[in-house]
């Protein structure tokens, strides 16, 4: 199973504030999430209902 992690809305503001004022076009929705480290993050599940 996979958790999306997010971004905090400070960090997204600052990478927004950031952009407005780059002249170069904006990069890829990819490259977006990579920047903001939001992306999925795998974790493993235990099998088995933990009673012995």
């Amino acid at each position: 199973m996979s958790q999306t992690t997010h971004p905090s809305k400070f960090l997204v503001r600052a990478y927004l504030e950031r952009r407005s004022h780059a002249v170069q076009p904006p990069p890829t929705p990819d490259e977006i999430r990579r920047q903001l480290g939001w992306g999925m993050m795998t974790f493993e599940q235990k099998v088995g209902n933990g009673r012995s």
